[in-house]
């Protein structure tokens, strides 16, 4: 079964509290967001293997660990999981960025996919899919499932804020998915918004209404 991981963080924890607060702008909005995608990346990317080798230092030779094995690719659904990409990107340059559209209807509050672009070597990388919200669980669920058609095998999924219930539904779906989030909310309300949450990520990233 999937595992859920919540992080306690002190500066992730700090920095979410601003980004929760209605005062915040967009600029500031999407700097935080940016940050705490760092340091999410930093704890997400904590099991990655590594392998020995042998370096020359200016003073000698030194046994040395790098990474090894799958390497990175950060799926976001659009589209505010744009909002999370370049911070993760800061520590890993070297990872691969693959889209995956998806909007939901507001009458069924389904996911409907509209587009998906992907690295073409998916099932050789570490696949991390982030959203900010875990709401109902339907998009990240869609947008698993998606990838996991086109060949990815090793996923992780991160999010921002998450709601139980959206929680619970990704775990029965993806059972092989752990989930990481920065802040597990209260619940949904009845239109499947996120309580206490952070209002719609999208158009705080964005400026948009």
């Amino acid at each position: 079964m999937a595992k859920v991981y919540v992080f306690d963080h002190p500066l992730i924890q700090h920095k979410l509290a601003f980004i929760r607060d209605v005062k915040t702008g967009t600029k500031e909005f999407r700097e935080l967001v940016d940050e705490v995608a760092t340091l999410m990346a930093f704890e997400i990317t904590r099991d990655m293997p590594l392998k020995e080798v042998e370096i020359e230092t200016p003073v000698s030779k030194a046994k040395v660990k790098v990474l090894s094995g799958k390497k990175l690719g950060i799926i976001p659904i659009l589209r505010a999981g744009i909002g999370m990409v370049d911070g993760i990107l800061n520590l890993i340059p070297a990872a691969k960025v693959g889209h995956v559209g998806l909007y939901r209807d507001p009458e069924t509050l389904k996911p409907v996919e509209y587009y998906v672009k992907l690295p073409s070597d998916l099932a050789e990388r570490e696949c991390i899919v982030v959203d900010p919200m875990l709401a109902t669980g339907g998009s990240a669920i869609e947008a698993i499932t998606s990838i996991k058609k086109r060949g990815a095998v090793n996923i992780k999924f991160m999010c921002l804020i998450a709601a139980p219930e959206g929680v619970e539904l990704l775990k029965e779906a993806h059972p092989d998915v752990d989930i990481y989030i920065a802040g597990l909310d209260e619940k949904l309300n009845d239109h499947g918004y996120i309580v206490p949450g952070l209002g719609d990520a999208g158009d705080r990233l964005f400026g948009t209404k």
